[in-house]
């Protein structure tokens, strides 16, 4: 069964007067405008919807699963039905069983927060400020060539330190917070564009902007903002749907109380010693969210971490192709993936939320984006491991393997390994 409405509407949004949250249980999220891709059966594919599967198409409107269902047929998919009271259905049929991701109100939809700016909706009955932040990183021309109207930027080395990738002290980040007018109590919501600076991106079309949006948002968790809203798909999503973009740029306005001693939940990020904890435990993991070439020691990742090489004992948590994409947790759109396809991804793994589970990446980036989306799927006992590969591998007291490990991690493909 293949719901086409948005991922947003998929998750649990209720984008067109929807009285149930999220989608029939079971279903896979495939929306329309993913048919307007010139690699769309690509995507297919990539999801297991082949050919010889038996499809049920539906929607909040019987003409856009009938277009989506044609293009289906067009490419040789022939068991296809149409699944056509879903909104009537939904409302007054018990035993439709709807499943939704548990935090999706945290990963808001480009709708949501337009009507956010023009005072259409409000937040927790109006009561809260709201700042929204385009993150970058060294980027401000990111951010004056285009930005969500009234929105700031941030920088993300105002809460990482350049010299570690860390977060910052309890103190600096306090400080960065209130100059960009953020409290406990502040409604912040993070999106990405660009990464690297004078739009020199070396990987074009990757979803590096929105990491570091996603990276500033775990840190503000971390410090005891309450909350923090990550747009889904980020600055495209905005785009995509036709809204107006600004390129003025918008003065910050800065708190004097941040109204919580930070941090307020440590227990968000980890530092080396729990990490190795974690790995001498048979509770925890030590989830490695990078390449297969960086797992395998072929490359660092990074130009600027010389060795290469794992951690003994991390899980591989599979990021995608290289160290600025994130395929495994993204579609094509840059909006996060099916939180079913991940969870299964991860239980292949070895991943459970029973377990207490440290995420981390090289310098805790694509670490924070997989620890957001557990998060969201509502996992109890989730960190991320700040200094990474970068920490570990600076110390030669810590040991490191390289080559292709005894025991294949699940998802590794077959025509990766003859590579």
């Amino acid at each position: 069964m293949l719901d086409v409405r948005s991922s947003d509407a998929y998750n649990g949004w209720q984008m067109n007067n929807e009285v149930r949250k999220g989608h029939i249980k079971g279903a896979k999220s495939f929306p329309a405008k993913w048919t307007n891709y010139i690699d769309w059966i690509e995507i297919a594919r990539s999801k297991g919807i082949l050919p010889e599967h038996e499809l049920v198409f539906y929607g909040n409107h019987e003409s856009e699963a009938v277009n989506v269902a044609s293009v289906f047929a067009s490419a040789g998919y022939k068991n296809i039905h149409l699944y056509k009271y879903f909104q009537e259905e939904m409302a007054t049929t018990k035993n439709l069983a709807m499943e939704h991701l548990p935090n999706y109100r945290n990963l808001v939809p480009a709708e949501w927060v337009k009507n956010l700016i023009t005072n259409e909706k409000t937040i927790n009955n109006d009561t809260n400020k709201v700042v929204i932040c385009h993150a970058h990183y060294r980027n401000r021309d990111a951010y004056l060539s285009g930005h969500i109207p009234g929105a700031i930027d941030i920088d993300t080395l105002a809460l990482e330190s350049h010299e570690t990738w860390n977060r910052r002290s309890p103190g600096e980040l306090e400080k960065a917070l209130l100059q960009h007018g953020i409290t406990a109590d502040t409604t912040v919501v993070l999106y990405g564009k660009f990464m690297f600076p004078n739009n020199d991106d070396p990987f074009p079309g990757s979803a590096a902007g929105d990491i570091g949006a996603i990276r500033c948002a775990w840190i503000m968790m971390y410090a005891g903002v309450k909350d923090v809203r990550v747009l889904n798909g980020g600055f495209q999503a905005w785009q995509d749907a036709g809204y107006d973009i600004a390129t003025d740029d918008v003065k910050k306005v800065s708190e004097k109380n941040f109204g919580a001693k930070i941090p307020v939940h440590p227990e968000l990020i980890v530092d080396i010693k729990r990490a190795k904890e974690l790995l001498a435990s048979d509770k925890g993991e030590l989830v490695s969210v990078r390449s297969w070439p960086e797992y395998i020691g072929e490359v660092s990742g990074y130009n600027y971490i010389e060795k290469k090489g794992r951690i003994p004992g991390s899980v591989f948590g599979n990021c995608g192709s290289d160290a600025y994409h994130m395929e495994n947790y993204r579609n094509v759109d840059h909006t996060t993936r099916e939180f079913h396809e991940i969870k299964k991804q991860w239980e292949t793994a070895g991943i459970t939320p029973e377990k207490q589970l440290a995420f981390y990446c090289g310098t805790g980036w694509r670490g924070s984006e997989a620890c957001y989306n557990a998060w969201l799927m509502g996992w109890p006992n989730i960190s991320v491991f700040d200094g990474g590969w970068f920490e570990w591998s600076s110390d030669p007291a810590n040991p490191y393997e390289t080559g292709i490990p005894a025991t294949i991690p699940a998802g590794v493909d077959e025509e990766v390994l003859k590579k």
